[in-house]
């Protein structure tokens, strides 16, 4: 006969062991068990080099603030990431302070953000998108320039080579992060077994999901890889925050609420260097523009990168189209997620997305000289011989239905769980890993309610400013972001003394 416990985690990323850390966390009495198909956490999408790791806080993805009819910048989805981001820092910072991450420098870095862009229209929007931004709380010690001198000095690749005649511009955000999301995971994982309650089983691939009658759930996995197991385990709550196959969980569940939902997977690979001479000069993440009508993946940046303790630098997202919606997963994929409730939404989107299309076919088509000749638009000077090509994870974007037959293609991240609050899947991609705390609490809120109010107490003690508006309140911004910065080793933006102070120069 199956166990049965308190919660399952469906899958060994980030957000299961985020989600498992933070339940723990609340109530030390929970029994959880994590189900992943693979022979150990972090190996897809969380994995190191499976993402960007920028540590996302809207510093420098300019697709968070895009111009408005009228010219003005919108600036509110980049508060929306950059508050979330303080979510997941007091969270890391707590569990730091309280041994149960015992180096934060495992996982985390200091790194400048930068954006950078060429042309005269460009720089006419970052100069319009700083000035909104900097006048912020949230976004406090923005700098900005407009002079290749000063922009060399912040990330000397991207003007070395470059027509000194060309109008380029830059801002930066000293307090910018690098995160090993793989090295993370692995790390709250380690601290979640290192206590009674809590079960990692590996080599298992979820082959059925049932709602039985007493209200719990049964989860049934089989043997996946040499060393795979094969059981059942019951619940009284699933998570499913298994990347691109939460589409399938989300199925396989037969909730009313998941019908309609379908997934667009879309693969990715980056140009990686590792040549020391290289990634000593460019300890920076420097995002640029994506071309007008482009999707929001198709941003490029040329980032430092820190993946188990070693030094390189990454370039891309280059996007290409695999029916996968894992990695490591089938090709049949796609097809088996067709269902006739979400066939239509699944023709809508196809229709209507011609340009993400467009995209992904020139993508698909694109030589390594032309990575090469893409990474120079970048860094000018970049070297073939340094860099080799490195796939990344798969991305399912979300198909939502809109309730008129059609559907719509998302590029965030979504939460659809059953009306009763014991199955709840997350499906999606970035700002993703990032936001994992937050979305953390996303789930308590939506499926743990009537738990909450008993749990306050500790939930501010884990996230100090949980229930506190921190685009409003600037002080407990500033309180917050200067505490976890002390014990996550990072950049304290109330201690740096800026050369520039927000100006062109």
């Amino acid at each position: 006969m199956a166990d049965t416990v308190d919660v399952v985690l469906i899958g060994g990323g980030i957000m299961s062991a985020t989600l498992g850390t933070v339940l723990r966390e609340l109530d030390p009495t929970l029994s959880i068990v994590l189900v992943e198909r693979l022979g150990g956490p972090a190996r897809e999408s969380s994995d190191g080099w499976n993402n960007a790791g920028t540590g996302h806080a809207a510093n420098c993805e300019m697709n968070y603030t895009p111009e408005k009819v009228d010219g003005s910048i919108d600036i509110a989805k980049a508060l929306e990431v950059n508050v979330e981001f303080d979510l997941s820092r007091q969270l890391w910072a707590h569990l730091v302070q309280h041994g149960a991450i015992p180096d934060p420098t495992r996982f985390i870095r200091s790194a400048p953000h930068c954006a950078f862009v060429t042309g005269a229209d460009n720089v006419t929007f970052l100069r319009k998108r700083h000035a909104a931004m900097s006048a912020h709380h949230c976004f406090a010690g923005m700098e900005y320039s407009e002079n290749s001198a000063t922009i060399a000095e912040w990330a000397p690749l991207v003007i070395e080579g470059r027509d000194p005649a060309a109008p380029v511009a830059a801002t930066r955000m000293m307090t910018g992060a690098d995160v090993d999301y793989g090295t993370l995971t692995h790390l709250l994982i380690d601290a979640l077994g290192a206590r009674q309650g809590f079960e990692a089983r590996y080599g298992a691939e979820v082959d059925a999901l049932t709602r039985d009658d007493d209200g719990l759930w049964t989860v049934g996995y089989r043997a996946h890889g040499d060393h795979g197991v094969s059981g059942q385990v019951r619940a009284r709550f699933v998570f499913s925050g298994a990347g691109g196959a939460s589409l399938t969980m989300l199925q396989k569940s037969g909730i009313l609420e998941g019908q309609g939902y379908g997934g667009f997977p879309v693969s990715g690979i980056w140009l990686r260097c590792d040549n020391p001479a290289v990634v000593e000069r460019h300890r920076v993440k420097v995002y640029g523009k994506a071309a007008h009508g482009s999707p929001p993946m198709s941003v490029p940046h040329l980032d430092t990168r820190v993946v188990r303790g070693r030094h390189s630098l990454m370039f891309g997202p280059f996007a290409g189209f695999s029916p996968k919606f894992l990695r490591d997963g089938s090709y049949l994929d796609l097809v088996r997620s067709v269902r006739p409730a979400n066939l239509l939404p699944l023709l809508d989107v196809a229709v209507h997305a011609l340009k993400l299309e467009e995209y992904l076919a020139d993508q698909v088509v694109l030589s390594e000289q032309g990575r090469i000749d893409t990474l120079r638009q970048f860094y000018p000077e970049a070297d073939p011989a340094d860099w080799t090509e490195a796939v990344a994870g798969q991305r399912v974007q979300v198909i939502e239905p809109n309730g008129h037959g059609g559907g719509t293609l998302a590029f965030g991240t979504a939460l659809v769980g059953s009306a009763d609050s014991s199955f709840i899947a997350l499906m999606g991609a970035s700002p993703g890993a990032s936001t994992a705390a937050s979305i953390a609490l996303d789930v308590l809120r939506r499926c743990f309610a009537d738990r909450l109010t008993a749990w306050l107490p500790r939930l501010r003690a884990v996230i100090p400013t949980y229930g506190i508006d921190l685009k409003a309140d600037a002080e407990a911004c500033r309180r917050t972001r200067a505490a976890t910065a002390t014990v996550l080793g990072l950049a304290d933006i109330t201690k740096i003394n800026h050369r520039s102070k927000g100006t062109a120069a």
